[in-house]
């Protein structure tokens, strides 16, 4: 298993963001300049709110993001490396940093993420955090399916979910 990763709190000011082209289509990175705090998948990913008036298009601070995503879309990176931030509950966050600990190449189910959370009958409510996470792919919620090995939902849509496992060499129905 990996080494969990640290969710610093998003920093002050506007948010920054940027878009980027991928083989699962657009992707909408969003940032407080320091760290990522959103990979959504195009505007219309489940519980995307849309751009805000205040924030900031700014490519710059995504130039490491952009390149790792690439590199893991093309099947040459698997652990990422970025400062992550994203915003959510002290709940969310918990479930959020649990995914992190999701080997590449690896699937658990919620109850078993629930389990591992001290937290044996929240199986619903980690699904519903896992639905809000705001950084797909690099917060790897897309490695939790159905506790009979099925795929469920996937804010960016179960085709790009299906992709996603299938780049990291799991097949599922």
């Amino acid at each position: 298993m990996t080494t969990p990763v640290r969710l610093a709190e998003p920093g002050p000011g506007p948010t920054r963001y940027t878009t980027v082209g991928s083989v699962i289509g657009e992707l909408l990175l969003t940032g407080d300049g320091t760290s990522l705090t959103g990979v959504y998948m195009g505007l219309d990913h489940r519980h995307f709110t849309g751009i805000g008036a205040d924030w900031v298009p700014d490519p710059a601070p995504f130039r490491a993001v952009a390149a790792q995503l690439a590199a893991y879309l093309a099947g040459e990176l698997r652990e990422f490396d970025l400062p992550l931030a994203p915003r959510g509950t002290p709940f969310q966050r918990e479930v959020w940093t649990a995914l992190t600990t999701i080997p590449w190449g690896h699937t658990t189910t919620y109850g078993s993420l629930a389990h591992r959370l001290g937290r044996p009958t929240g199986s619903r409510a980690v699904g519903m955090a896992n639905g809000r996470n705001p950084v797909s792919i690099v917060i790897p919620c897309h490695r939790v399916i159905g506790a009979d090995g099925s795929l469920t939902g996937y804010g960016g849509g179960l085709p790009r979910k299906r992709h996603l496992l299938a780049l990291e060499g799991l097949t599922l129905v």
